[in-house]
C-alpha cells in the first residue's frame, strides 16, 4: 500500500537519544517490528472497538521505528483526523510491552498501539512512562513489563501523506470536525475537556493532587549491579544518576478509558475492617480483613491450583499481589495467626498439686454394695470378764462375760458435675474437642471433690445445700476415734524442746523429731491392713526434708529415707491439708486442733456403688437455648471398715502467734 494513503506520519522513539528520565532507548530496540500495522488509538484507550481510530504502518529506520497513520471512517477516526490536520492533536506516544533492559537502557520491546496524545508538548525531548493502573482513591499499581513511549515531536502532516478528493476536502474535514465537536460537547465531556477548561489555579491543585498520588504510589528499591543483566520491571524511574525509582506516569492520558480495579485500602477501608474486628462476629483481625475484602471483591480466588488468577492477584490464602518488587507472596505470612507450641492440642491445665488425688481414687476399695455395714464388738472393757479358766473337779464351770455388738451403717448420697456447652461454640472452635475436653475437666473435678471428702470433708456447712454429708462419704480426718486414731504432737514438740535441742540443731529439727516421734508413738496402737501412707502438706515436708545436724548436713537425705524413719510406704503432698483445723471437747475444756498429716492404708477404706450408681454422663440438648448440657454423676458411699485403721497427727493451736511471742518473750 503506498505511502500516500496514510494521514500523518510521527517518531515512535528515536534510538539512542537519551530520555529526560536517564533511560536510552537502544538501535535496533524495535526492528524485528518492521513493516507490521498496529492500531491507533485515544490516550491509549484499550477499553473497547470503539476506541481505535485507525491503524499505523511502522517503518524501521536507522533513527528508530517511523509510522505512517491513517484515520478509520467512524466518526470518531474522523474527527480524530479533522484535529491532526488542523493541528489540535499533535503528539504522539507509543504503547510497549516484553521491554527489556540491559545496563539500564532498553534494548528490545514490541509496539502495541500509538495514541494521539494532546500533552508532548510539556515533555521536551523523548521520555518513557511506566504503564500503571489508576485506582478510584487516587492511588496506583504498576504493570509489569510494559511503558508509554513518547520522542516528544510533532506528528508531521503533508500533502506528501495526506491524499484528497478534491481541494474542497479540506473545508470538508473542518465540517467533519465541527459536526463532531457539536456531537461532543451534547454527549458526557472527557477529562481532556474538564482539564482544558480549568484556570491555572485549578491546574494547579489537580498537579499537587497528582503528585500526592505518585508519592502515595512510590516505594524504595535497591540499585542494580552495573554487570547484572534481567528483565525490565516497567515500575522503574531512571535519574541522571542513574538510579532507580518508579516510572513517571500521566494519571490523565489513560484515565478515561482504562478498566479500574480497588486493589488498594483506602482510609475508610480501614476504619471499616476495624469496626468488623472489634464486633467480635468476625473473630481475628486476619478474618475481619478476609471477608472485607471478599465482600468488597477486592481479591480474585485462585483457581484451584491455588495459582494467581488472571486478574493478577491470588486468592486469599494463597497468594496476594504486594508489589512491582514482588508481586505474589503468602498472605498468611503478612498476617500470621498465633500458633499453638502444642500444635492442635488443647489448652494446658493450670492445677494444683492433684498427685494425691489419683492414689486415693486408685487404692481405695470399690464394692458393688452402696449400703456399707461394719459390725465390731469392743471386748477391751471386758477382757477381764472374758478371761479363759480353769477347770478343778466337783466344781462348777462359771459363764464368762457377755458380749455385746456395736454395727454401722452407712448408706449412698449421689455426688455431680453439671455443664452446660453453647452450640455455637461446639461448633466454632476447631482447634481441639471442646466438647471431650470439658467433660475431662468436670471428671477431673468430680475425683478431687470425691477425694477431698474421704480424706477431710468437704468443707462446706450443714446448711449448704451442695454440702456431701459425713453420714455418707465418711471422712477419715474426723472419724470415730475406733476407726482413726487421733495424736497431739503439741507434746512430743515440748519433750524435744525441753532438752534445748534446738539450741544445737535448729527449729527443722524440732520438727521432723517431733513429727516422727508422734507417728511412731501413734502406730503403736495401729490395727489396719499393711504399713499405711502419709498425706502431708509440701511446707511441713519440707521443713523435715531441711532438718540439719549440728555440721550442718542433712538429716534425711531424700523423700524416701524420711518415709523409712516415719514407718510408712509413701509419703503425698496434699495442699488441701493446708490449715484444717477441728474443735476438740466442749465448753471450757474445748481446744482447736490443727491436721499435720494423715497417715492410712487406703485399701481400708471401701466406697460402694450399686449397679447404676456408677459415675455416669448424661448428656441433653436444650433446643430453646441453643446448648448441649452435661451431667457427671455418682451414687455412693464410703467408710472405713477397720477398727483403729487410720492414724492422724495433730497439733494444737495456739492463741499467740509467732510475732507475738518474740515481743513478749
Amino acid at each position: 500500500m503506498s505511502k500516500k494513503t496514510y494521514d500523518f506520519g510521527g517518531w515512535a522513539s528515536k534510538y539512542g537519544v537519551l530520555c529526560s528520565d536517564g533511560v536510552t532507548i537502544m538501535p535496533g530496540a524495535f526492528s524485528e517490528q518492521d513493516g507490521c500495522e498496529v492500531p491507533i488509538v485515544w490516550g491509549h484507550d484499550h477499553s473497547g472497538p470503539k476506541a481505535i481510530l485507525g491503524k499505523a504502518y511502522i517503518e524501521h529506520r536507522e533513527e528508530g521505528p517511523y509510522i505512517y497513520g491513517s484515520f478509520n471512517d467512524t466518526e470518531d477516526g474522523q474527527y480524530a483526523k479533522a484535529a491532526v490536520n488542523h493541528g489540535d492533536i499533535k503528539y504522539l506516544s507509543v504503547f510497549a510491552d516484553h521491554l527489556t533492559k540491559r545496563l539500564g537502557n532498553i534494548s528490545k520491546g514490541t509496539l502495541k498501539e500509538v495514541s494521539l496524545v494532546p500533552f508532548g508538548a510539556a515533555n521536551p525531548g523523548a521520555y518513557i512512562d511506566q504503564a500503571v493502573l489508576a485506582h478510584s482513591d487516587g492511588t496506583f499499581s504498576e504493570v509489569d513489563d510494559q511503558a508509554y513511549i513518547s520522542t516528544g515531536e510533532a506528528i508531521e502532516v503533508s500533502a506528501e501523506y495526506v491524499s484528497h478528493a478534491d481541494e474542497d476536502e479540506p473545508k470538508e474535514d473542518k465540517k467533519v470536525a465541527k459536526e463532531a465537536e457539536k456531537k461532543k460537547s451534547a454527549d458526557e465531556r472527557t477529562v481532556e475537556d474538564v482539564l482544558n477548561e480549568m484556570t491555572e489555579e485549578q491546574l494547579a491543585v489537580v498537579n499537587y493532587i497528582k503528585e500526592q498520588a505518585m508519592k502515595l504510589a512510590k516505594g524504595d528499591q535497591d540499585e542494580d549491579d552495573e554487570d547484572e543483566e534481567d528483565e525490565d520491571e516497567d515500575g522503574i524511574e531512571h535519574d541522571d544518576e542513574g538510579d532507580e525509582h518508579d516510572m513517571k506516569y500521566n494519571a490523565f492520558e489513560n484515565a478515561a478509558g482504562n478498566q479500574q480495579r480497588n486493589d488498594v485500602l483506602t482510609h475508610s477501608d480501614q476504619a471499616a475492617i476495624l469496626a468488623m474486628a472489634k464486633d467480635g462476629r468476625h473473630g481475628t483481625f486476619k478474618q475481619a480483613l478476609k471477608s472485607y475484602l471478599e465482600e468488597n471483591d477486592f481479591i480474585a480466588h485462585a483457581d484451584g491450583d491455588g495459582q494467581p488468577t488472571s486478574m493478577g492477584v491470588g486468592g486469599f490464602d494463597d497468594t496476594t499481589m504486594i508489589g512491582p518488587e514482588n508481586y505474589y507472596t503468602s498472605f498468611t505470612s503478612l498476617l500470621p495467626e498465633f500458633k499453638e507450641v502444642n500444635g492442635m492440642n488443647p489448652p494446658q491445665l493450670v492445677t494444683p498439686e492433684w498427685g494425691w488425688v489419683d492414689v486415693v481414687m486408685n487404692k481405695t476399695h470399690k464394692s458393688p454394695i452402696s449400703r456399707i455395714r461394719t459390725s465390731f464388738i469392743d471386748i477391751r472393757e471386758l477382757e477381764e470378764n472374758l478371761r479363759a479358766k480353769g477347770y478343778q473337779k466337783g466344781n462348777y464351770k462359771t459363764i464368762t462375760g457377755q458380749l455385746q455388738i456395736a454395727r454401722r451403717t452407712t448408706d449412698p448420697q449421689a455426688i455431680y458435675v453439671k455443664n452446660e456447652l453453647h452450640r455455637d461454640d461446639i461448633i466454632d472452635i476447631v482447634d481441639f474437642d471442646y466438647v471431650q475436653y470439658l467433660y475431662n475437666i468436670d471428671r477431673q473435678m468430680y475425683n478431687v471433690e470425691l477425694a477431698t471428702a474421704v480424706l477431710f470433708g468437704d468443707g462446706r456447712a450443714v446448711s449448704d445445700p451442695d454440702k456431701i454429708f459425713p453420714e455418707h462419704i465418711r471422712p477419715i480426718w474426723t472419724d470415730d476415734d475406733l476407726y482413726t486414731i487421733h495424736y497431739d504432737m503439741t507434746n512430743e514438740k515440748a519433750n524435744i524442746q525441753g532438752s534445748n535441742t534446738t539450741g544445737y540443731f535448729g527449729a527443722n529439727y524440732l520438727e521432723a523429731e517431733a513429727m516422727v516421734n508422734a507417728c511412731l508413738y501413734a502406730t503403736e496402737t495401729y490395727k489396719g491392713s499393711g504399713t499405711p501412707d502419709m498425706f502431708i502438706e509440701q511446707h511441713k515436708l519440707n521443713v523435715m526434708l531441711l532438718a540439719r545436724d549440728r555440721n550442718g548436713r542433712r538429716i534425711y537425705d531424700s523423700k524416701q529415707q524420711l518415709a523409712t524413719a516415719l514407718g510408712v510406704n509413701g509419703i503425698y503432698v496434699c495442699d488441701k491439708m493446708k490449715n484444717r483445723i477441728r474443735t476438740v471437747g466442749e465448753g471450757a475444756s474445748a481446744k482447736e486442733m490443727q491436721l499435720v498429716c494423715l497417715l492410712v492404708n487406703l485399701s481400708d477404706y471401701h466406697i460402694g456403688a450399686t449397679k447404676g450408681g456408677q459415675v455416669t454422663h448424661f448428656t441433653q440438648f436444650d433446643i430453646d437455648f441453643n446448648k448441649e448440657k452435661s451431667l457427671l454423676e455418682g451414687r455412693c458411699s464410703g467408710a472405713l471398715t477397720k477398727l483403729y485403721s487410720a492414724i492422724v497427727i495433730e497439733e494444737q493451736v495456739t492463741s499467740t502467734t509467732p510475732d507475738e511471742d518474740q515481743e513478749n518473750p
